[in-house]
């Protein structure tokens, strides 16, 4: 017989003896904003706000400024920009072999942890290439290769395809970029400067060499203070690792248990925050590729509609900035920049309230501010698919 489930709000309700607390949507909702610092701007630095996210996405070169700017409170570009030029922060290849920027104390325990994620995806994507190559001396040469001076991808490829001319290129330069762990050197990632990816060892870069990795449990439970609740198979798809549900197996009173309201089981740390579902959740503007949105195999706590996300994904897996209205994402955004403008282009995937409009509006003055101080005129568009003309009123300066 099927325990009776009261629920209020998609919170948090009773079912079942030991089944746990059952969390729904809105409540997970707001467990993942107040964790991701989305609920209300925090006053920590930049470097903290990395490491409470165990990083942050950084394939868009500057999305992580925007990342910072949505959720601290007086950020500025300069501190980030410092921090990258000092080494204290660093672009690496790190959870699902996509590149992050982190800590330069997080790349060095981070990398080691997420390393067989990256190893299986090299044999994912080259197993033909690499059938009889010497691998280990291949990273060898990259290796030399990128610490005598750094180099872009192609070049490092090309330069090891003269050493072993019967292989491809960018194979080549795969092995070096999964065995190796590269780091992308500035000017990339500097705000308002940018070029091209040129990488070099992380150990060169940052003068020192890789300590002992995170162990598999710190970086599970790292991931449920950063993302939880959650099931086993959110931390799979967060950090590629599999097998984890040994790792969850032995924490014990280290977690605490609640179930969704399909009944699968989510983990979390007992003392994390879970805020009321009803709690108000202001608008906010993500950065493209945003980890509040891809750390998660079920994503309707952020995404709650499934036409919604649907259109999340662009051409070669390329995701937009997002919106969220109420906590949940309903559009997307952009800027244009002209020679003394800058717009920000708002596309809703439905109509919203004037009371939401009037607020994304109000926030996305405040964008425009930050991205582009240095322009006479800022508008605010706002279009919405449901809108036969596809106008909602905005506002200039």
């Amino acid at each position: 017989m099927t325990p009776a489930r009261t629920r209020t709000n998609g919170g948090a309700a009773r079912v079942g003896r030991g089944s746990g607390d059952v969390l729904g949507p809105r409540a997970l909702n707001r467990a993942l904003l107040e964790r991701q610092m989305l609920l209300r701007r925090q006053k920590v630095p930049a470097a903290e706000a990395i490491e409470r996210l165990v990083g942050m996405q950084a394939q868009a070169p500057l999305a992580p400024y925007f990342g910072l700017w949505t959720r601290l409170a007086d950020f500025r570009a300069d501190e980030l920009s410092q921090s990258i030029h000092d080494r204290r922060a660093v672009r690496i290849a790190l959870m699902r072999s996509t590149i992050h920027l982190v800590t330069d104390r997080d790349c060095l325990a981070l990398r080691g942890a997420v390393q067989p994620a990256i190893d299986r995806g090299l044999q994912g994507s080259y197993r033909r290439h690499l059938a009889g190559l010497d691998v280990e001396a291949v990273a060898a040469a990259g290796r030399a290769v990128v610490e005598e001076r750094p180099q872009t991808f192609s070049g490092i490829g090309t330069l090891l395809h003269e050493r072993w001319p019967d292989r491809d290129p960018r194979a080549l330069a795969h092995v070096v970029r999964t065995r190796v762990p590269l780091v992308q050197v500035p000017p990339r990632g500097i705000w308002g400067r940018g070029g091209q990816a040129t990488h070099t060892s992380a150990e060169v870069w940052l003068g020192r060499p890789f300590g002992p990795a995170v162990t598999p449990d710190e970086l599970v439970l790292r991931y449920l203070a950063a993302f939880g609740p959650a099931t086993v198979r959110d931390v799979q798809v967060w950090c590629g690792l599999t097998r984890l549900r040994e790792v969850t197996a032995r924490f014990g009173p280290r977690v605490r248990v609640f179930r969704d309201e399909q009944g699968n089981e989510l983990l979390d740390l007992p003392d994390a925050p879970r805020p009321d579902p009803d709690t108000p959740a202001p608008p906010r503007f993500l950065p493209e590729y945003d980890n509040v949105l891809l750390s998660h195999a079920d994503r309707t706590r952020i995404v709650a509609v499934a036409d919604h996300r649907r259109l999340l994904v662009y051409k070669n897996g390329i995701v937009p900035g997002t919106v969220l209205v109420d906590g949940f994402v309903r559009g997307t955004w952009r800027i244009a920049r002209q020679r003394d403008a800058a717009t920000l282009h708002v596309e809703l995937f439905e109509r919203v309230a004037r009371s939401e409009r009037a607020a994304l509006t109000e926030e996305g003055g405040r964008l425009l501010a930050f991205a582009a101080p240095d322009v006479r005129a800022h508008d605010v568009r706002l279009s919405a698919a449901a809108e036969p003309s596809g106008q909602m009123r905005g506002r200039s300066r």
